[in-house]
């Protein structure tokens, strides 16, 4: 059963595989293993609702992807959020080009008559990359401790933008970005 839909931001092969490294050690020391074991992929998510309807939105995706480029991206802090789901993320530089590309994501989807969650909108949204999800409390120390040996800024380029059904992640289609031949 579906709970719902998630557009997010995928990173050049060598990018992923930083972010990856940090899952594998946090999953070794047995921190946290959710991300992994729901199939999910490191990505920045650009937005997410309980209901879409994913072929009225690839086409936007799709228009979208093709009008972009490669778009640079620097994770330079480690942060969490002041909440119950424990969530460690890498934290991108909020560059102008990361805030304008989700922004004109968020306006594109308006024109189809999808509502923006308050989180989703300009002035609100924090883009992050989950690192680790649910840790518990008393190993959340621990898990900072670890992912600061990352060697942070790790950089490099967000190069696909897809649409995800959760739980557990599926993919529904992703597009790569400023190609416009057919994904």
């Amino acid at each position: 059963m579906s709970q719902g839909f998630s557009i997010e931001l995928y990173f050049d092969p060598a990018l992923e595989n930083q972010v990856l490294k940090a899952w594998n050690v946090l999953a070794r020391r047995q921190i946290s293993t959710q991300l992994i074991e729901i199939e999910s992929r490191p990505h920045i998510t650009l937005f997410s609702a309980p209901f879409l309807d994913p072929p009225k939105l690839e086409s936007v995706l799709k228009s979208f992807a093709s009008k972009q480029g490669p778009l640079p991206l620097s994770f330079s802090s480690i942060g969490t959020f002041p909440n119950d789901k424990n969530v460690l993320f890498l934290a991108p530089v909020p560059t102008m080009s990361l805030l304008q590309f989700q922004a004109q994501l968020c306006e594109a989807i308006k024109k189809e008559g999808i509502e923006i969650g308050e989180e989703f909108r300009v002035d609100s949204w924090i883009p992050y990359c989950a690192v680790a999800q649910e840790v518990p409390k008393v190993r959340i120390a621990e898990a900072f401790c670890v992912l600061i040996e990352l060697k942070l800024p790790v950089s490099g380029y967000a190069m696909d933008i897809g649409l995800v059904e959760l739980p557990p992640v599926r993919e529904c289609f992703s597009f790569e970005l400023g190609n416009a031949v057919e994904a």
